[in-house]
Order: C-alpha cells, then structure tokens, then sequence
C-alpha cells in the first residue's frame, strides 16, 4: 500500500470499507443517503474512487484521502481533471467509477478539450459568493420568453437604477465559461424583476425544465470586475445519484366512509347498524336518519 494512503480507511464514514472477499468498497454520502461507488481490488484504489467523487460532490476545496498530487501528476492534469469534473453530473461521475470506466473517459476528455482549458482555469480560481437559487415555474421555461427573479433578490443583488428604463444587459457565465447575456428589466405591469432577452435560448440549450433549479454567485472581488454565475440542477439530481426512488403519498381514504359487512351489518362512527336499510339502486346500501341518531347517541 503507498504510504500516501492514511491508515483510517476501517471506518465507514471514511469512505473506504473493506468486503469480506477482499476487495475494498467506496462510498460516499450525499444528504444522508449513500452513494455506492463500487468495489475495487485494492484500498488505495478505493480511495481514489471516494476522492474522485468527493471533488465533484463537495467541491475543490473537499478533504481527500490521497493528495492532489497524487491524483493527477501535473498542475495541467489537474486543472484537466477539474474541468471534467464539473462537466459532468454527480450521476455520471459515479456511473463512471461503478463500470471503472472513469480514467479512460478522463483521457478522452482532454484531448477534445485542451483548448477550453486556459479559459476554465480563470473560473475554477475565481471565488464565488452564492448569491440565491429559485426552482424553475412553468412559466419561466413557457412560451413567455421571460424568468422572474423574485423581488427581494433582485433589488438586492441586481438593484436598477431606473425601474422605469428598459434595463440593462447582465452577462453570467456557466460552470464550463460560455457567457450568457440577458436583458434585465422591471415590468411595471406586474411588478417583477425579469430577464427577458436571451432566457429562451438558454433554456433550449441547457434543456432545463419546470422543476429544475437555477443557482446564482457572484465573484467576491469587489468593484467594477465583479462577475456573474449561473447553473442549473436537475429536480431528480438527488434521486439519481443516491439509487432511492420516489415513494409515492399513499392515496388517502375518506375519513367517514361506512363500511359494509357480507352479513348486511353497516359499520359507522365504529357502530355496527343493521335496521331500516333501504336499497335504492342495485348493490347499495343506504343508511337512514334514523340509524344516525342512534350512531351518534352510543
């Protein structure tokens, strides 16, 4: 085993288990739910698998069992890796480490991509200050061609000097550096903050629907170069990485429906009744005010 490996992999909070054959598992928790990442012949390996997800999961910033050195050889490694990372979901890095599938992808990646690198490296340095999120509408991915920012947030992150003019162009750049331009206004109509110019095209291209959720930062720097971020997340992000299906809300039954017995015995309010029941269709039983009365007097 190298000696880059910490000795502490035997808890399973850790991220490294041992199985009973051998082997070595990963795992990693995402709200409170675990994420197998598969099973591997060695423990460092294993570990390699948890950092990897950990890195996309929890950030740059994530405590990793390996170095980072020892992850990739190089800064351009590195800064490769990263921009893979965050390229894809969390569901398809961890499909990645199950079919063990993740260095070959990792490889391919770069080739098609070294020139996008340069430019995603000053993204990954800039630090970002999380402004708010808002879970898509109908409405907002509709045919209206405009998304409403919910007022509190847009006079406080995106304040118009002029509510009255026809806005402003705000630039946001994504998690992989293409910039998206919209024109930010305040209809007076309705009196709400929205983006209106360029939203559609956004919403074609990125594919996210009603559901969905849209986070915005902010760099930290201050003053004139301060920037704008935008991403979007799947509704079902969570439901996919953690393997767990929505449970479906049990379809609930009338609080006060009286049941009938084979026998001809009605049960209401916990009372058996069986007199004066009339038929006034086929099959149907129906209890009479009289059978109320006496229901409710015992």
């Amino acid at each position: 085993m190298s000696t880059a490996v910490r000795r502490r992999f035997y808890n399973p909070s850790d991220g490294v288990v041992p199985q009973p054959n051998g082997r070595w598992g990963a795992q990693i928790y995402e709200k409170h739910q675990r994420v197998w990442l598969g099973t591997f012949n060695g423990e460092e390996e294993a570990a390699k698998a948890y950092d990897i997800a950990s890195l996309r999961f929890r950030g740059l910033d994530a405590i990793t069992h390996l170095k980072q050195s020892s992850l990739s050889t190089t800064i351009d490694d590195h800064e490769d890796e990263t921009f893979f990372l965050q390229s894809h979901s969390k569901a398809e890095i961890v499909d990645m480490l199950r079919k063990h599938s993740y260095t070959n992808k990792l490889e391919l990646f770069k080739h098609k991509n070294a020139g996008k690198r340069m430019k995603y490296c000053d993204i990954i340095h800039t630090q970002k200050e999380w402004l708010f999120e808002k879970v898509l509408t109908p409405s907002d991915v509709g045919r209206l061609n405009r998304f409403v920012i919910p007022k509190q947030q847009a006079e406080k992150h995106f304040p118009l000097m002029d509510s009255k003019a026809e806005g402003v162009l705000l630039n946001f750049e994504d998690d992989l550096g293409n910039v998206w331009r919209f024109r930010y206004c305040f209809w007076s109509s309705s009196q709400s903050y929205v983006l209106t110019k360029g939203w559609t095209r956004f919403v074609k291209e990125k594919k996210v629907t009603a559901g969905d959720v849209v986070r915005f930062h902010g760099s930290s720097s201050m003053g004139d170069d301060k920037k704008l971020f935008i991403e979007c997340t799947p509704r079902n992000i969570d439901n996919e990485v953690s393997g767990y299906p929505e449970v479906p809300s049990p379809v609930e039954e009338p609080l006060m429906a009286p049941v009938q017995d084979h026998d001809g015995v009605v049960r209401l309010f916990g009372v058996n009744i069986e007199s004066n029941i009339v038929d006034c269709r086929p099959n149907t039983k129906v209890i009479t005010s009289t059978d109320f009365q006496l229901a409710q007097r015992q």
